[in-house]
């Protein structure tokens, strides 16, 4: 058959409904040797459905992507909180040993400035005491010294 008037006369012509039935059935013969694979065609509705159970598919992993989106997002504002916590303990930390070392620095200066008061101090007693050692020394000496003359003297005269 090539079209489908001629069909349409051979129905037409056929003296009885068996004689039809021959007809059509070598219409259907003749269409699946022609389009052996109609069964793999796509219809316009099943690519509509296609398309629809696609874009719904498309649409459960947006949903998806946004709901790991929003959950990423959660992780990411935590640490971010929880590492905010760490910085200000630290800088707690830092500031609280840093006023230790200031307090240690001032009374290393404390110390320092007793122990150069307590050294000055000495120092004026060793000068006091080398001054009286040295009259006493000079003094013993010079009546030493008189003694010796006063003795060679009265040794002298008195001979």
């Amino acid at each position: 058959m090539t079209s489908v008037i001629d069909l349409y006369e051979q129905l037409s012509s056929a003296p009885d409904d068996r004689a039809r039935a021959r007809v059509i059935a070598e219409a259907f013969e003749h269409m699946e040797q022609r389009y052996p694979e109609v069964t793999d065609l796509a219809t316009g509705t099943a690519l509509r459905e296609t398309e629809l159970r696609l874009q719904k598919e498309i649409e459960q992993l947006r949903g998806e992507v946004q709901k790991e989106i929003e959950q990423l997002r959660g992780e990411t504002r935590e640490m971010e909180g929880r590492l905010q916590k760490e910085i200000e303990q630290l800088r707690g930390d830092v500031q609280k040993e840093i006023g230790e070392v200031q307090k240690e620095i001032l009374q290393m200066r404390s110390e320092m400035r007793q122990m150069d008061h307590r050294l000055q101090k000495e120092i004026a007693q060793t000068k006091g005491e080398i001054i009286k050692w040295t009259v006493t020394w000079t003094g013993g000496l010079l009546m030493t010294h008189a003694a010796f003359l006063l003795a060679g003297l009265s040794y002298l005269l008195g001979r």
